[in-house]
């Protein structure tokens, strides 16, 4: 029996990269896994995997910068399963690869809309259910980038850094009604975004390696796991926790 068995869990941004690693993962280990996600095909063709290999799980498309997907997303997830005892607000994207001075607002709008208001709405559904439902466990997706500095990527690096931010006060906010909120803050992890962010190009890619002091990039699967541990009663103790899997880049 898998340690998360009879737990449902929604996570956003579950088609591609770190989020559909969470998805099997969690799904492995017993859950009922909403899968979230604007790719449609990616997001079904993952619920097909998990299906096929016996576990449970949906799709339900949601753009997790509307108000109203957000909070029809839970009410399908109550629906179909009957409760929500895990919310992981996964989804993201990296915007522009510019200096500040260069940056359209535009695209500066479309990050903290995704990255940042995205968490927001994804964690005011999930405390909305929870409070009633007797508690649960929210896990936030920041970043390394959420921890320091990148230059070229101000607006993400903003977004990350405010995720920690309200990942850390909610988690005060409802400390007494059983919730755990935490957030994972990993670094170069090999997907399509890391990819995106060094245009394929390998000796940039190399370089984002180095940057980890085990010298290289982290997997999607290693950041599963790690989401499965904040997820899971074996961090009952921990709220309000920011945790790096950057392999080794803010120990220096």
């Amino acid at each position: 029996m898998g340690v998360l068995h009879d737990k449902v869990a929604v996570i956003t941004g579950a088609a591609n990269g770190i989020g559909r690693a969470i998805a099997a993962r969690f799904a492995a280990e017993g859950a009922q896994v909403v899968v979230s996600d604007l790719d449609v095909a990616h997001g079904e063709a993952l619920v097909g995997t998990i299906v096929a290999a016996g576990g449970h799980a949906v799709y339900v498309r949601a753009d997790v910068s509307i108000e109203h997907d957000m909070r029809m997303l839970f009410s399908r997830a109550l629906e179909i399963y009957g409760g929500v005892h895990i919310m992981v607000n996964n989804a993201g994207i990296e915007g522009a690869n510019v200096a500040i001075g260069e940056y359209d607002m535009a695209e500066f709008d479309r990050v903290i809309d995704v990255n940042l208001r995205g968490v927001f709405l994804g964690m005011q559904a999930a405390v909305t259910h929870m409070v009633t439902a007797g508690g649960g466990v929210i896990l936030n997706m920041s970043s390394v980038a959420g921890l320091k500095g990148f230059a070229t990527l101000a607006p993400y690096t903003a977004s990350k850094h405010a995720v920690v931010g309200l990942t850390k006060a909610a988690a005060l906010e409802y400390a007494t009604q059983h919730i755990r909120i935490n957030a994972i803050c990993p670094g170069a992890v090999v997907t399509d975004m890391i990819h995106r962010i060094t245009m394929n190009d390998p000796a940039t890619e190399a370089a984002y390696a180095k940057l980890q002091p085990i010298g290289r990039m982290g997997t999607p699967e290693e950041i599963a796991a790690v989401a499965l541990f904040l997820c899971s009663d074996a961090s009952s103790f921990l709220t309000g926790v920011a945790l790096p899997a950057d392999g080794g880049i803010m120990a220096g």
